[in-house]
């Protein structure tokens, strides 16, 4: 009576495990295809900086008086103070959450998970939506409008069709929007390192969760 009650109690045991290994795997599972998502969209945002840093020294060569190529104008001129939101695949994770993060049965695993959408992710989220020196087009985009408006071309019916090279702009206000660039080329190029070190993030954990799957 006694093996049987023990053998009883061991399967329901296993059956349990068993359970919670299937539940796991599902969900990193969940996870792992949603930081692919993640790696897509920052992507596309690290693109969006490098573009902006390009219309930096684009119109730091325009504002001194220099010559510039008139067919990517508005090509930099739309990139120079665009703002990016950070979006993020959360749903695996807040699975996660409600079935109890102890679900991940490996500790360095877990924390890693845990640090990455609550610490890393949340200071993307701040750093590109909240923090005031990155919100470029509010901060930057009239002035920079409002310089450059008396050296556009425009036709009978309102269609911009042209800007005369070079820039005329009084020295004080090139002054002023030359050290804007410096700020917001600065503030980009923080922007992209903090990206490199929450892909390397995201790489890391991709792999721990492959790993812990493949077992």
């Amino acid at each position: 009576m006694f093996i049987a009650i023990v053998a009883a109690f061991a399967l329901n045991n296993w059956q349990e495990n068993k359970k919670d290994s299937l539940s796991e795997n599902k969900i990193l599972t969940e996870i792992f295809n949603g930081l692919e998502k993640d790696m897509e969209d920052i992507k596309v945002n690290v693109s969006g900086h490098e573009a902006g840093i390009a219309a930096c020294n684009y119109f730091r060569k325009a504002f001194a008086g220099m010559e510039v190529k008139l067919d990517s104008f508005m090509v930099h001129y739309l990139s120079v103070t665009r703002d990016f939101t950070s979006l993020q695949n959360t749903a695996g994770y807040e699975t996660l959450k409600s079935k109890g993060l102890e679900l991940i049965d490996d500790d360095s695993l877990r924390l890693k998970v845990i640090s990455l959408y609550e610490y890393e992710y949340s200071t993307l989220r701040k750093l590109e939506e909240e923090y005031a020196a990155m919100q470029f087009h509010q901060n930057y985009s009239k002035d920079i409008t409002e310089a450059l408006a008396p050296n556009f071309s425009v036709d009978g019916a309102g269609n911009l069709i042209g800007i005369d090279i070079p820039l005329k702009i009084p020295e004080d206000k090139r002054n002023e929007l030359l050290l804007y660039l410096v700020s917001i080329q600065n503030d980009r190029t923080f922007a992209l390192k903090y990206y490199s070190e929450i892909e390397k993030k995201i790489t890391e954990v991709r792999t721990l969760i492959q790993n812990q799957i493949e077992k």
